[in-house]
């Protein structure tokens, strides 16, 4: 396939995947082990939130962007959806506009103090392992309560809402269920404990390529959908 031809592809894939879409919901395009010239492709047919899982990867591709088109590049907006390190967070406070991994309190002085001022807060959603995977990263759902405090309390850092990824092998109807009964408590915690914020808390990221139609049916927000876009990787 020429470069031309994986273009039109991609341009065709995000058109196919809009028309699914409930218009309230975002998606993100997951871009990672994918090169730039994807990214530039999605991006010529409308396409401005990507998803990256490593960081070092993410940076590059920032990088190699900005040289081949800035003025696309200034206008992406990058979403950090892999599992935080908090060796990590600098480059993440610094490079990326969301973060959708959040999940220990100690995480939450290291980004809000590697954000710069000049930069908006960054947005930041509390990863819930909803379905209690051994392997997976993510908080529990008690534990979602005193994470969104830690949160709120740093002006360098913006509650917006959860995210999750179910486990593929349960029922991943019974995950989204229960992600959507979560974010409505985190969204009643917030405007009790929070008022001021609360508006900003209105996001929930969850469902792929293969289940992102029973996601948006159970109160998504936010999509995350790589080989739906560029292929399998």
């Amino acid at each position: 396939m020429t470069t031309k031809e994986r273009a039109m592809k991609i341009a065709e894939n995000l058109t196919t995947l809009r028309r699914r879409l409930p218009a309230r919901v975002a998606l993100i395009a997951v871009s990672k082990t994918k090169p730039a010239s994807d990214v530039l492709a999605a991006a010529a047919a409308g396409q401005r939130l990507f998803g990256e899982n490593y960081v070092q990867e993410a940076l590059a591709k920032q990088t190699e962007l900005h040289a081949l088109n800035p003025e696309i590049a200034d206008k992406l907006e990058w979403h950090f959806i892999g599992p935080l390190q908090s060796n990590k967070c600098r480059e993440i406070a610094e490079s990326f506009d969301w973060l959708h991994t959040f999940d220990r309190t100690k995480l939450a002085p290291l980004l809000a103090s590697f954000r710069a001022k000049s930069q908006p807060p960054l947005n930041v959603l509390i990863q819930v392992n909803i379905d209690a995977e051994a392997t997976k990263s993510g908080c529990t759902e008690a534990e979602i309560a005193p994470l969104a405090r830690v949160i709120a309390k740093h002006e360098r850092l913006a509650l917006r809402g959860l995210m999750a990824i179910p486990n593929p092998a349960s029922d991943v109807s019974q995950s989204f269920a229960a992600m959507q009964r979560c974010f409505q408590a985190l969204q009643a915690q917030m405007a009790e404990e929070f008022p001021e914020q609360q508006s900003l808390c209105g996001s929930l990221s969850m469902g792929m390529s293969d289940d992102f139609e029973l996601a948006c049916a159970h109160g998504a927000t936010l999509v995350r959908v790589g080989s739906g876009i560029f292929g399998a990787r």
